[in-house]
């Protein structure tokens, strides 16, 4: 099996299947392409139809989306416990990871992953305050109800959690401080060894993206 992702530094979509593998110690291939090199999209062609990372190479299987990936590796390397075991708590961890999937796009747009950068600064605007605030609010109710599970956002570590974790690397480079138990959290994910491992991975990369090196003073 192989996960063909970007630099860990700026792949946000690359970092959430491979925390999944990484987490639950699914041996894989790791492939790593420069997002801002002139090679990449002549590389990438070799394993995606789209032209996007990440792509999951399995046998001759090919997946390339990250939630479809997630939902793979879930159902054929996890025995589905990629999700909460519940009915009713698994609704929910798919609902908050669709959520993230589709939405926060002043977040997306305004402070690009950078993982390894720390102390940055930008303005917050009223569409990237409203994000935060949304974000804020699912960690704390996600946190008050399902505590008594686990330490996770849905009690034990499921997909959304990888789906959170570049929102949480997003927080810590721009120095956005969550509320109560949402913050808890967030420091909790901070934790992560496997999610400690790509933020040292991505600190030994050399590559720069001008474009995502936002917020310096």
């Amino acid at each position: 099996m192989k996960l063909i992702i970007g630099n860990k530094n700026y792949s946000s979509w690359s970092l959430r299947p491979w925390l999944l593998l990484a987490h639950h110690q699914i041996p894989f291939e790791e492939v790593r392409l420069s997002l801002g090199s002139a090679e990449f999209k002549q590389q990438l062609a070799t394993y995606s139809p789209v032209g996007l990372v990440p792509v999951l190479q399995d046998d001759d299987l090919v997946i390339w989306d990250s939630l479809a990936i997630c939902e793979y590796v879930s159902e054929h390397y996890l025995n589905n416990q990629g999700w909460p075991a519940s009915a009713m708590v698994r609704a929910q961890a798919r609902s908050a990871s669709a959520e993230m999937h589709s939405g926060f796009g002043a977040i997306r747009s305004q402070l690009p992953m950078n993982s390894r950068a720390t102390g940055r600064r930008v303005p917050n605007d009223a569409q990237l305050a409203k994000d935060i605030a949304r974000i804020d609010q699912l960690f704390n109710q996600c946190r008050q109800t399902f505590s008594h599970l686990g330490a996770w956002l849905f009690g034990e570590f499921s997909i959304a959690d990888c789906f959170y974790a570049p929102i949480i690397l997003r927080f810590r480079s721009y120095g956005i401080t969550l509320t109560g138990d949402a913050q808890t959290y967030a420091d909790w994910q901070l934790q992560n060894p496997s999610l400690q491992q790509w933020i040292s991975d991505a600190e030994q990369e050399a590559e720069i993206i001008p474009g995502d090196e936002v917020g310096q003073t």
